[in-house]
């Protein structure tokens, strides 16, 4: 993509130090400095995340013994069984 973007000073300076000691075309060397910077900034952003935790609480005893066993399910429902 072909686009124009002001630089600033103190960092075309440091661009161009680094093109002339690697031999690299301005574009590489930007594009390498742009990759670095975006690529070690996107794990950055992730540690920032509040990480969310719940506690568990106690429910206390269950109600019924078999929640498979439908007939105790709608006896207990119909408040045919209680504990």
């Amino acid at each position: 993509m072909r686009t124009t973007v002001t630089i600033d000073d103190d960092l075309a300076v440091l661009l161009e130090k680094k093109r002339r000691a690697t031999g690299a075309t301005f574009k590489d060397v930007l594009n390498e400095a742009l990759r670095d910077g975006l690529l070690h900034d996107v794990p950055a952003q992730k540690d920032r995340r509040e990480r969310f935790r719940t506690k568990p609480l106690p429910l206390g005893e269950p109600l019924l013994d078999d929640l498979t066993d439908t007939g105790e399910v709608l006896s207990y429902l119909d408040g045919e069984r209680s504990r």
